[in-house]
């Protein structure tokens, strides 16, 4: 299991305010996308909707889909060649990696957000930095890495929050500029042959579960038998035996006996909606006596494996349906097999094997002005809902994805203005 949660208490890391190293790694990139994340080449559309933004003197939020962990360097790209330096809100656990990684990370202009519980701080910190203009200010309103090129996951709240909040209080000292958000597409794509590229991989993973490599087999079948095998297991430990029918539909019944299983536990009662949501909710429960240190050490294992689990469901709530089915072809088909074997080894082996055959396609939108004297209404966002519409559209694909779920932002904003 990667190390996203911590069972100790949370620290903010604040933004550096400098712009030297911002202006280093920008050199640098090139060759760090290349050898950290496989990015030989990209291209761009729009920056000039974000210069005319910056021109203007409005405070400016991006907001870019999250497929991948490249996606914050590739906003690098963004950001060097306009040229403009950003902060990034990032995930406390960015921070946790190691010294180096925290080094590079705030020089670059990123500052924490606490998932597993309310974290004023940073919020107070992005509606300042966006209020004030000070620099563009980046977040990814998915919350997670989809790990999907071609889909766009439900929107989190806070991005609406952080905006409007943001454009009232600019208002009030530069009314004649705004607050604006600007949708960023962040698409990749592979430009080998899977069939080779992917060999030795394959060859790894299959072993890792005790089986002879399956190299007479087609790639796409040799992913499709993993998958599976990998499926088969999990359904052994949880269930006590393996599934029958569509892997598939059996992720998405065993993600659901998970969440019901400890939403009874820990919540008192069965939920229902996006998964994500569903998990961030049962982790800030499960965490906060362990980050208090007020449970004893058989409890604390009993959680951390209430907590693996929830790890794994999310993992499994990831595998798209249908992004393997056959009718697709071409390079869209081959993409989606090296994002699933990607998947598959990040879950196996908590790594990627960096394959240098990547394009990456950057198309900013242009500019959703807030209104600073509008409030969210209950129901669906209408910000949400404007910003995950433009996002489609700059990406090009269609939107399956039932409806964003409906979230409670009123108690987001008592808590904060309280």
């Amino acid at each position: 299991m990667q190390k996203v949660v911590f069972d100790e208490p949370y620290e903010f890391v604040p933004p550096y305010r400098g712009t030297f190293w911002s202006w280093a790694v920008g050199k640098y990139l090139p060759r760090l996308l290349k050898n950290r994340y496989g990015i030989v080449s990209w291209e761009t559309h729009g920056l000039d909707n974000l210069r005319e933004s910056l021109k203007a003197g409005h405070g400016v939020v991006l907001c870019p889909n999250h497929c991948s962990f490249a996606d914050p360097m590739v906003c690098g790209i963004v950001t060097t060649e306009t040229p403009v330096h950003a902060y990034a809100m990032a995930s406390w656990h960015v921070f946790k990696q190691s010294w180096l990684e925290t080094f590079v990370a705030r020089r670059v202009g990123a500052f924490s957000i606490y998932r597993e519980g309310m974290d004023r701080r940073a919020l107070d910190t992005a509606v300042d930095i966006v209020a004030t203009a000070e620099r563009p200010l980046v977040v990814f309103p998915e919350g997670v890495i989809s790990a999907a090129n071609d889909r766009l996951m439900p929107l989190m709240e806070g991005t609406s929050f952080v905006a409007r909040a943001a454009a009232k209080k600019r208002a009030k000292h530069h009314p004649e500029s705004k607050v604006v958000i600007h949708p960023l597409a962040l698409r990749y794509q592979h430009q080998s042959d899977p069939e080779t590229a992917l060999v030795s991989v394959m060859d790894r993973l299959e072993q890792r579960v005790f089986w002879q490599t399956q190299t007479p087999l087609p790639m796409l079948q040799r992913v499709h038998r993993l998958r599976e095998a990998v499926q088969c297991a999990r359904e052994v430990q949880i269930l006590g035996q393996a599934a029958t029918g569509c892997v598939e539909d059996r992720m998405a019944r065993l993600v659901n006996h998970i969440l019901q299983t400890y939403e009874q536990e820990w919540l008192g009662k069965v939920r229902c909606g996006d998964p994500i949501f569903r998990v961030k909710d049962l982790r800030t429960e499960i965490i906060a006596d362990m980050v208090a240190n007020k449970v004893d050490t058989a409890e604390r294992r009993r959680r951390w494996r209430h907590l693996t689990d929830l790890y794994y469901a999310q993992c499994m709530s990831l595998h798209v349906p249908g992004y393997l089915d056959e009718e697709l072809v071409g390079d869209r088909l081959n993409h989606h097999i090296f994002e699933t074997v990607a998947r598959l080894e990040e879950e196996l082996t908590d790594q990627s094997t960096v394959i240098e055959d990547i394009h990456a396609v950057v198309k900013l939108g242009t500019a959703i002005e807030i209104d600073p004297s509008s409030r969210r209404s209950r129901g669906e966002d209408s910000l949400m809902s404007d910003l995950r519409t433009e996002m489609l559209k700059l990406f090009g694909v269609p939107d399956h994805w039932p409806p964003v779920p409906v979230r409670d932002v009123e108690s987001l904003e008592q808590s904060i203005t309280s």
